[in-house]
């Protein structure tokens, strides 16, 4: 029996779609043409808009439409182990459920393990991270239960942290219902211990959440609105609220670039590079990373998605090995991830192999779980090459014919 990820997309649509739900009932759930998913399941052409629409409407990640991941996320043991301790953790203190041996802590001691927590969360350590975060959030909940005043506001704060970091790694191994959970929670302690920046924080994540969904307008909406509610004024332009304020800009560019609309993300592109001007360096305030590379690395990203693949390369001509050093490891990995899809866009594919290998050879547990390394090698797919085949087992997908992919589908990670 063929392996899932031996399938062409177009094979995985159908197979996902089954005999319970026809092209023309795809089609409606999907607000796509009829000849739209036609081509889609002819391996003919597939945008990366429709891409995101077909996984929505077929409820799975986009990852099972590329064949990264079977249905039902075929997941090693150190992600499950993960994910089960994230569930239980984040249930169990949201619930009020505590054990009798957990005891209030001080907030010292809470706001150290907050950091820790986010280092291992941008250095791609989610199996450890999985670890760390039930104490925290068990201690958190003890000692904002036992605590009053500014010692259970500090409390709630690492708290909605620990949610946090629960929800964007629950959203980066798939599980969008954990996520959800953990990102609603995180809110609920930001908005309780009275900080509107940690609400904002989170607010960014929570449109991520969305984006990953294939939840274009909410994703936008939301990071928008947070946006606003914190947009800094002269008497109020703290690094806390720049950084915060950066970061939601970078998340409605990146939706805006999505949805395909380039006025607006020409406007909040320009607002990004005006925001890191004035940070002048790069930050890192309760796990919001923002600063002027982070403004222009990004924007590699937003130019390739926005189909401007010259551009693209432009800006990373721009970009030096000190700049990569100011960001974060998934930051930079990310960042490379872009590299490759714009070396692939204009056809220098040799490139593109290259640095592709270079991150999953760098960071193998975080790329495992993008979506972009598939899309990558199936865009390469008529340079049928050794070289591609041993990339292309590296990532768990194998390579197509160059038209299974429109050049659309290259704009951007998942």
């Amino acid at each position: 029996m063929p392996k899932w990820s031996d399938y062409s997309n177009g094979e995985r649509i159908k197979i996902l779609r089954g005999r319970d739900l026809t092209q023309e009932q795809l089609s409606h759930a999907t607000g796509l043409s009829l000849p739209t998913i036609r081509m889609a399941e002819q391996d003919r052409r597939m945008s990366l808009p429709s891409l995101l629409k077909i996984a929505s409407a077929l409820n799975v990640d986009t990852s099972v439409v590329l064949g990264q991941q079977a249905p039902r996320r075929a997941m090693g043991t150190d992600d499950r182990a993960t994910l089960r301790a994230l569930s239980l953790s984040v249930h169990d203190t949201s619930s009020g459920y505590l054990p009798d041996s957990v005891v209030p802590v001080s907030v010292d001691e809470l706001k150290s393990a907050t950091q820790h927590a986010w280092s291992l969360y941008w250095a791609g350590a989610y199996s450890e991270l999985g670890a760390v975060l039930g104490p925290l959030l068990r201690d958190a909940a003890a000692t904002a239960e036992a605590s009053e005043g500014t010692a259970a506001e500090d409390a709630l704060g690492c708290l909605s942290d620990g949610y946090q970091a629960a929800a964007c790694t629950a959203n980066l191994l798939g599980a969008r219902d954990l996520a959800y959970a953990s990102v609603g929670h995180a809110r609920a302690a930001a908005l309780q211990a009275g900080d509107p920046l940690r609400t904002a924080r989170v607010d960014a994540a929570r449109s991520w959440i969305y984006l990953r969904d294939g939840r274009l307008d909410h994703s936008l909406a939301v990071a928008e609105k947070a946006a606003l509610s914190i947009e800094p004024r002269y008497s109020d332009q703290t690094v806390e609220r720049l950084t915060t304020y950066g970061n939601l800009l970078n998340r409605c560019a990146v939706t805006a670039a999505r949805i395909e609309d380039e006025d607006a993300t020409g406007d909040f592109l320009s607002q990004l590079h005006a925001v890191g001007a004035r940070l002048g360096r790069e930050q890192d305030v309760h796990g919001a990373h923002f600063g002027p590379q982070t403004a222009t690395t990004q924007a590699v990203g937003i130019k390739v998605t926005l189909g401007d693949s010259g551009k693209a390369l432009t800006l990373i001509r721009s970009v030096s090995a000190e700049d990569l050093l100011q960001l974060s490891e998934v930051s930079r990995n990310r960042y490379m991830l872009d590299v490759a899809l714009a070396q692939t866009d204009a056809k220098l594919y040799d490139k593109a192999l290259d640095t592709l290998e270079e991150v999953m050879q760098g960071a193998p547990e975080w790329a495992r779980h993008q979506a972009l390394p598939a899309v990558i090698v199936q865009r390469i797919g008529k340079a049928s090459t050794s070289r591609l085949r041993r990339v292309s087992k590296m990532i768990g997908v194998k390579a197509l014919p160059s038209d299974g992919f429109s050049p659309a589908t290259t704009r951007t990670a998942l």
